[in-house]
């Protein structure tokens, strides 16, 4: 009998001892979101337990305990504290702090305390954390219409890759300065892209304060019956449709109106527009080198407003206003067509277009170095004209025709965005190519007139001869007329390509010179065609530029009145006036320039 009770004893200790190390790892109620009361970070020491939750797999977060290893004062900066903590549980101890983790609430007593958000670097043996105080989360606003300094600043760019880099002195400075307690990776997942298409704009994207990963996960509308808890998974989109990007981090802390998440910011622009979804975590990979969530965001929630240095603000019920797509390219094996949204900011709109439109296509089948494009679309910007896009695109000094291409886009959408009177509201992009198998470039080799002599108002023929890539010579004659009013003396002739004549005409904005929206839009709806071949008549007087407006000939009575407008940077001068131009089509791609002299009797 005493036999049968010791082991009964040993049985019944055992199984106790089992329970006690994995009861971390069983179910335990989250507080209520409403309710929760706010823990103090000048509450907190060392040795305190609590409990922090995550979401593992699918959409149920999962408690993980917490021992409180102290508190790091001003880490993040003057009075933002930063509270170290050690993960606790057999699935916290076997992924570590992994990316996607960032926001899991911590509570100590019953009390919200704040969100993970920082892990000590790569090859941490043990899974230790940084806590951003719920207190400094709080803070943000809604409202808040300040723009922060940079958004260089963003976590997910390394500081080697802000200041350092190759030829810099201070590369290596840059490098060891690194933080052993960093912000918690939530990089953002490329779904639909392929890597080479990625590389090209790697560096623009982490200037935009976004870390790329290539991974697999998707974005949808699907519906999510199971509700939105602190510890739940949530995900901020850049991209979707027939190409995804999202990042996913955690909810910390939720009211009826809005949720905060993260801990740290994803680009820290300040106010933004992003969808918030929810989103099913596939699985959790455990890695030294780069832990993380495979992540399907699914049913859209509202909208991220504010994206600050404590976390990211969302609103529920909000519809972001996203910039609708559509792209159809025309090849040999029929077309094809893509639908997508893009987000309405500054900073990430131009890079996201050129990296979608990249991506697009170079995933084409008939896709090659020689492939040629005619370009024909427009950006629909609420309440001005269309933006014309209208150009044809052949390979350049071993540059990728689908580069040249995406560089033209963002080039435009920089100078839509980049004005400082009002935030423009592009309504759509619809972008239709068509695919040439051939390269389509021509170079201008000779320019000449019939005549070296003429009287104003005659009517004179240039003729230009062209050398296409690997093709015949191509002759072009054009007729101009002498205008009425030309003066005796040299009257010079430009032949010339699209880019060249836009410069002529226009130049280069000045130094800290940027267009109201509407003069950004006239000036890019009259560049010229880079199909075209050009001529222009130079008269020696000066011209102006004022805005997109062309002053030719302007007396100099009259540019002295406007002299001081030079000081504003509102005016551009130039030592020459074209004062008539003719252009014929050429179907290639044309590049080159050249100067003929004539004398007016």
């Amino acid at each position: 009998m005493k036999k049968v009770v010791t082991t009964l004893a040993l049985f019944v200790f055992l199984s106790l001892s089992w329970f006690q190390a994995h009861a971390s790892d069983s179910p335990a109620p989250i507080p209520n979101a409403n309710h929760t009361p706010i823990m103090s970070v000048d509450d907190v020491h060392a040795g305190m337990r609590g409990v922090a939750y995550t979401v593992f797999q699918g959409t149920q977060p999962e408690p993980m305990q917490v021992e409180v290893l102290g508190v790091l004062k001003n880490f993040n900066g003057p009075k933002a504290d930063v509270v170290l903590v050690r993960l606790e549980g057999k699935k916290a101890e076997y992924t570590g702090v992994v990316a996607g983790m960032s926001g899991s609430p911590v509570y100590i007593d019953g009390k919200l305390l704040g969100a993970i958000a920082y892990r000590i670097g790569q090859f941490s043996k043990e899974a230790i954390a940084g806590v951003t105080p719920i207190q400094q989360m709080l803070e943000i606003n809604e409202f808040d219409r300040s723009v922060p300094e940079s958004a260089e600043t963003s976590s997910n760019v390394a500081p080697a890759e802000k200041t350092g880099g190759p030829g810099n002195p201070d590369a290596g400075r840059a490098l060891s300065m690194k933080p052993m307690l960093q912000p918690i990776d939530s990089p953002f997942v490329f779904s639909g892209f392929n890597e080479a298409a990625l590389q090209p704009f790697v560096s623009q994207l982490s200037a935009a304060g976004v870390t790329p990963v290539m991974g697999v996960g998707s974005v949808s509308d699907e519906k999510q019956p199971e509700p939105l808890v602190p510890g739940s998974a949530v995900s901020a989109v850049l991209v979707r449709g027939d190409m995804d990007v999202a990042a996913t981090c955690t909810v910390t802390y939720m009211d009826k109106d809005h949720l905060l998440a993260c801990g740290h910011p994803l680009t820290q622009y300040g106010m933004v527009d992003m969808p918030m979804t929810k989103a099913n975590v596939i699985a959790t990979l455990p890695s030294p080198l780069n832990a993380f969530k495979i992540v399907n965001a699914t049913e859209p929630v509202g909208a991220f407003v504010q994206d600050r240095k404590t976390g990211i603000l969302g609103r529920f019920g909000t519809e972001p206003e996203m910039i609708p797509v559509t792209l159809s390219i025309h090849g040999p094996s029929g077309p094809k067509e893509f639908h997508y949204e893009v987000l309405n900011n500054p900073k990430l709109t131009p890079v996201m277009m050129m990296a979608t439109v990249f991506n697009a296509l170079m995933g084409m089948n008939q896709y090659g170095e020689e492939t040629t494009y005619r370009l024909n679309g427009r950006i629909h910007v609420s309440g001005y004209p269309d933006v014309r896009l209208t150009n044809m695109f052949s390979p350049v000094d071993n540059q990728p025709t689908a580069y040249s291409v995406a560089m033209a886009l963002g080039d435009h959408f920089n100078r839509i965005y980049d004005n400082p009177y009002e935030a423009p509201s592009v309504a759509g992009v619809s972008l239709d190519f068509s695919l040439e198998r051939d390269r389509h470039s021509a170079v201008l080799e000779n320019a000449r007139t019939d005549v070296t002599e003429a009287r104003p108002g005659d009517e004179i023929t240039v003729e230009a001869v062209l050398r296409p890539y690997r093709g015949e010579r191509i002759v072009r004659r054009i007729p101009v007329r002498v205008p009425t009013s030309v003066s005796k003396g040299t009257l010079r002739i430009l032949v010339s390509d699209a880019e060249t004549l836009d410069r002529a005409r226009h130049g280069s904005p000045a130094m800290g010179q940027r267009l109201d929206l509407n003069s950004t839009i006239e000036l890019l709806n009259k560049e010229h065609l880079n199909d075209h071949l050009y001529v222009s008549l130079l008269e020696p007087n000066p011209q102006a530029t004022v805005e997109d407006k062309v002053m030719p000939a302007v007396p100099l009575s009259v540019m002295n009145v406007m002299e001081g407008m030079r000081a504003t940077q509102e005016m551009q001068v130039f030592n020459e006036s074209a004062v008539n131009e003719s252009s014929t089509p050429v179907g290639y791609v044309v590049t080159g320039s050249q100067i003929i002299s004539l004398t007016i009797k």
